[in-house]
């Protein structure tokens, strides 16, 4: 009997899927929403930049993503998107992402925001208009503390993506671990929350496994600083 009441509270959890940046706060929100329990977390959503096959701002190869996803054991949802993207363009093509959950079953969107009010606000806004819920298990965490609990918790990164007007350009490629916070200058967030950096999460307890992934070429590009991650075995092939 206790077992068939246990299925039954699975079974009428919230449907709900989680904005999948590719990155650490992603990947570290589906591991606290799946501790709660509180939400059936069924697929992660993800903006993918057509021309170039690789997640918006991150510039993480989709063929990586994919990784990740299955590493998380969930389906990945993509919404292409072209570039430059105007915000009219994104609206819509999210819109026509929440019709999809909504024709799932799903009325809730995880995602993995800090402190951004002005995220947070835009975000809530444009999911009323779909009739959808969001849902921020990271908010308000203080990020040295969150950052430090990442990583103590076995989460493991790359950083993909610097801003060099905010973090020197050397940083680009480097680990996310205690090192890299021992070694941020002051002023820079330990979890890049206003866009200092952006990572990729290789590793972590919301993963079956470690992504075999190694730093590649890293480039220069409208402003920002890019390392190019590409899976060991495609290296080895090469």
């Amino acid at each position: 009997m206790g077992n068939d009441l246990r299925g039954r509270d699975v079974a009428v959890r919230p449907k709900a899927w989680l904005a999948w940046s590719s990155g650490k706060d992603s990947a570290w929100a589906l591991h606290m929403a799946r501790e709660a329990g509180s939400f059936d977390v069924v697929a992660l959503l993800t903006t993918v930049n057509r021309a170039h096959g690789r997640v918006a701002m991150h510039a993480v190869r989709e063929s990586l993503l994919e990784m990740q996803a299955a590493a998380a054991g969930l389906p990945l949802v993509t919404v292409g998107i072209p570039s430059p993207c105007s915000n009219e363009i994104y609206e819509r093509a999210m819109s026509e992402a929440m019709a999809r959950a909504a024709s799932d079953g799903v009325q809730h969107v995880i995602f993995g925001d800090l402190f951004l009010q002005d995220v947070r606000d835009y975000r809530e806004s444009q999911l009323a208009r779909c009739g959808m819920t969001p849902v921020f298990p990271l908010w308000g965490i203080e990020t040295r503390l969150l950052a430090e609990k990442m990583i103590a918790g076995g989460l493991s990164g790359y950083l993909t993506c610097v801003d060099p007007r905010k973090l020197d350009r050397g940083f680009a490629g480097r680990r996310f671990d205690a090192k890299l916070l021992a070694d941020l200058p002051a002023g820079v967030d330990p979890c890049g929350e206003n866009g200092e950096f952006h990572t990729f999460a290789c590793a972590g307890p919301m993963f079956r496994e470690e992504l075999a992934v190694t730093v590649g070429e890293i480039v220069e590009r409208e402003g920002f600083v890019f390392a190019d991650l590409v899976a060991r075995d495609a290296v080895k092939q090469e």
